[in-house]
């Protein structure tokens, strides 16, 4: 009788670079092919290469374009975000053909977990070969390799997953809780665990433990104090125990916005301030049309490498707003105190607190009139952005030198749509 829970978790294989060859009509396992922009410096990102250039050059999933070896015949492919995000949709909606969106979890853009227990009798078919079902749906339409892991709970599939069902064909590897003891504890470092950072390794290793048997055996009490509750699951996991239900959708306490970019070149101070009015902006705009307003920012800024380092901090507002101009003053009080005389080369901005929009409240320092007269301008400049795009209306500043914001209005996620 099969469990009541069973998940499979499907990855798109070298997602971006094998999107490319399929739209090129090449085999990714044959083709020497990267996604990264040709048009930029030799340190930007490589964001994906194809299963070639990995098992024959072992060049990472994600690197600098500085840091590849030479290969003749490589192929330097321009990311298309648009593309990819289209794709994904196409093998999430496949998903959708076997499994309901009750027992779906859209994890990243190239990998999904999916429950598929209830499916299999309906189906009259093994777990395997009902996953098997949904690689051959990919392949055929798409062009793509999917990997997967199957087991008993989220974090064991996972596991099975990076560590078995990715390294080679069918690419797909099934682990029941026999398989803790004889798979899950020889896997080392134990970094290499789903959910287990490099620091929580170095505390495991100051407290004795350097293996997951180790863990797995260790008193529950040494680990909550230590870890608090963080050390229970940790124990958990070197047991292979995953509680969590896919279809019990974790819902924040508090949410935040971000947005970011890395600068193609060094920015001075002046510079800066200009892209974080630009930044501050489009953030307000998104804040609003989530109907948020918020209590708290914070800036980072990041020096050149040449000099290094950078800063981070946060400042707590009077009054929820989502007023531009308010936000941006409190940034620049943060950036003005803090910022030093170096090269900027990265700059990220976050609005947290979040609050409905509903709950106004009017500041002892402003008049209402001009409250509302503020409000009404924010309120139409949006309109016009929404109906004519987020060119339509910009600072006069979007025509100097420094502004950034015309190209970063069209790419999704910092590359070319």
């Amino acid at each position: 009788m099969e469990s009541k829970r069973l998940y499979a978790v499907i990855d798109l294989k070298s997602f971006y670079a094998s999107c490319e060859c399929a739209a090129r009509g090449l085999d990714p396992f044959k083709t020497p092919l990267v996604v990264a922009d040709p048009e930029r410096c030799q340190s930007t990102v490589v964001m994906s290469a194809t299963p070639y250039l990995k098992e024959k050059y072992g060049i990472p999933n994600v690197c600098r374009r500085r840091d590849l070896p030479q290969i003749d015949g490589l192929i330097l492919a321009q990311p298309r975000m648009a593309y990819y995000i289209e794709v994904s949709a196409k093998v999430v909606s496949i998903f959708l053909d076997f499994v309901s969106e009750e027992d779906l979890h859209v994890y990243s853009i190239d990998e999904s977990f999916l429950n598929i227990a209830p499916y299999l009798k309906l189906n009259n078919c093994t777990p395997e070969e009902f996953v098997s079902r949904i690689q051959k749906r990919i392949k055929d339409e798409l062009g793509l390799i999917a990997t997967a892991g199957i087991a008993p709970n989220m974090f064991l599939a996972k596991v099975a997953l990076d560590n078995d069902g990715k390294k080679k064909p069918p690419y797909l590897a099934r682990w029941t809780m026999d398989d803790v003891k004889t798979k899950l504890w020889k896997i080392s470092p134990i970094s290499k665990i789903w959910g287990i950072s490099n620091g929580i390794e170095s505390h495991l290793k100051r407290i004795g433990i350097r293996s997951l048997k180790e863990l797995a055996l260790a008193d529950v009490e040494l680990l909550k104090k230590e870890f608090g509750v963080i050390g229970l699951q940790l124990h958990d996991l070197a047991n292979g125990i995953d509680k969590s239900d896919i279809r019990e959708k974790y819902v924040p306490n508090e949410t935040s916005l971000t947005i970011g970019q890395t600068l193609a070149r060094d920015y001075d101070k002046e510079g800066a301030a200009l892209l974080i009015r630009e930044m501050c902006d489009d953030l307000s705009f998104r804040m609003r049309r989530q109907g948020q307003k918020a209590r708290k920012v914070a800036l980072y800024i990041g020096y050149s490498m040449s000099v290094a380092g950078g800063f981070s901090h946060q400042a707590a507002l009077n009054i929820a707003t989502d007023d531009n101009d308010v936000l941006y003053d409190a940034l620049m009080e943060i950036f003005t105190r803090y910022v030093e005389d170096y090269p900027i080369r990265g700059i990220s901005l976050n609005f947290g607190k979040l609050t409905s929009s509903k709950d106004d409240q009017l500041s002892l320092f402003e008049e209402a009139e001009t409250h509302e007269k503020k409000r009404r301008l924010r309120s139409s400049l949006d309109e016009i952005t929404l109906d004519y795009g987020r060119n339509a209306c910009l600072r006069a500043t979007s025509l100097t030198k420094d502004s950034t914001i015309k190209e970063r209005h069209s790419q999704i996620g910092g590359h070319k749509a």
